[in-house]
């Protein structure tokens, strides 16, 4: 995999409303892990971008933060969350090094496991399982290697590896992502820039130990 991406191209694409990971609402994904029962505790929107899970599950009475890396992020996450008058919380922070003791149930990610690079992305299980009470369940939405490149993609089997020592992994299947055709992916994709895509994904439901 491409070394993991800096953050001024996260910066950058919140500032110029480019992001295609920015669809204006959840996805569709972890809606149903919420409806099936499986967000419990208190909860980490990892990656939380502008807050769409974040404030779908404040909405719905559920303890949780919003973390992001990004501040642009993170400030587009507070007025989009003041907007929608729902009292959400989010803080900038770093995945690959959490804060604090472990304190979290459950933590949703959603396409930030696929940005990391080998090195990075043990790094980031390791910060995970810190931040992770016993018996915490982390759900990872991540772009397949069965898709046209919207973006980074990971295989199955790279998410086998990485949940290992510490983790069980409970369940691995196929899913879909939502995003938003930009520029950089309009000729790749044949498809016209704005276009709504659902593209090949993962969702992995891993436990720590």
């Amino acid at each position: 995999m491409d070394t993991t991406p800096d953050i001024s191209r996260f910066d950058s694409a919140y500032e110029s409303g480019s992001a295609p990971w920015v669809i204006g609402e959840p996805q569709p994904a972890i809606v149903a892990l919420e409806r099936d029962g499986w967000i419990r505790g208190a909860v980490l929107d990892l990656g939380c971008g502008t807050g769409e899970h974040t404030i779908h599950l404040s909405r719905l009475g559920y303890d949780v933060r919003g973390f992001d890396f990004s501040p642009r992020a993170v400030e587009q996450a507070r007025a989009n969350a003041a907007g929608r008058n729902v009292p959400a919380r989010f803080e900038v922070a770093d995945a690959l090094h959490l804060p604090g003791e472990p304190r979290f149930d459950t933590i949703v990610d959603s396409a930030l496991f696929h940005i990391f690079d080998d090195v990075d992305r043990a790094r980031y299980v390791r910060s995970l399982h810190a931040a992770c009470r016993p018996g915490a369940l982390v759900h990872v939405l991540a772009l397949a290697d069965t898709g046209r490149g919207f973006g980074p993609e990971v295989s199955d089997a790279m998410l086998r590896e990485a949940f290992g020592r510490g983790w069980t992994l409970e369940e691995l299947r196929p899913s879909q992502y939502r995003g938003i055709v930009g520029a950089e992916h309009s000729a790749r994709l044949g498809l016209a820039a704005g276009t709504v895509v659902d593209e090949p994904a993962w969702l992995a439901r891993v436990r720590r130990a």
